[in-house]
């Protein structure tokens, strides 16, 4: 009784044994995911992005179409059936930011590859309402007149390598090439429509 009156009368002292047990417990629930495959490993087929599909993914994020989409089906029984199968983490080990979230002011992406055809997407970024008439998300039609220069994407492409994310030197030689005069509405697209394509197929 007295060592623990001694712990509560020395705010410091319980400060520092707080944070030693809240990292221990961090520790035992974090690590250990470092070392399962199932949380390390590329899931079958996954492969690095394009030079075309890269960029526009960096547009999803510039246009903040993350902030009101996740990229993560949880493992329930309501999300699969209206999503597709649940979210595992090996299709993300070669995202850098991974995507998931938690806010859903429009619809889950992580099943939307394939799930529209190009031109519905092209439309539905244009004017959400021409094809979904209660639709909140606004219009974004600059995406038709700007056109990648695909400057930066070599050095994209670089950093993500330094990172785990397998592109080879030639992968990283042609991506200016590849990217150049692409049309933003066109790389975006390219992007959605890559979107758990993989394990949708296997349902």
């Amino acid at each position: 009784m007295k060592n623990h009156d001694i712990v509560e009368k020395n705010i410091g002292l319980m400060v520092v044994l707080i944070v030693v047990a809240i990292s221990f417990g961090g520790l035992v629930e974090i690590v250990p995911q470092f070392f399962i495959k199932e949380t390390t490993q590329p899931i079958k087929g996954l492969m690095p992005l394009d030079a075309v599909t890269l960029e526009g993914r960096d547009i999803y994020i510039r246009e903040g179409c993350h902030v009101c989409h996740t990229q993560m089906v949880r493992p329930l029984r309501a999300e699969v059936e209206r999503y597709g199968h649940y979210s595992v983490a090996g299709e993300s080990v070669y995202e850098h930011p991974f995507l998931w979230g938690s806010k859903r002011t429009g619809p889950d992406l992580a099943r939307v590859g394939g799930r529209y055809s190009d031109a519905w997407h092209r439309a539905h970024l244009y004017n959400p309402r021409n094809v979904v008439p209660e639709s909140n998300m606004p219009s974004f039609p600059w995406l038709f007149d700007n056109f990648l220069d695909g400057k930066d994407t070599p050095k994209k492409m670089s950093a993500l390598r330094s990172v785990g994310v397998p592109y080879t030197d030639e992968d990283i030689a042609g991506a200016e090439e590849a990217a150049k005069g692409v049309t933003e509405i066109d790389a975006l697209v390219a992007y959605l429509q890559q979107l758990g394509i993989l394990l949708k197929q296997k349902r």
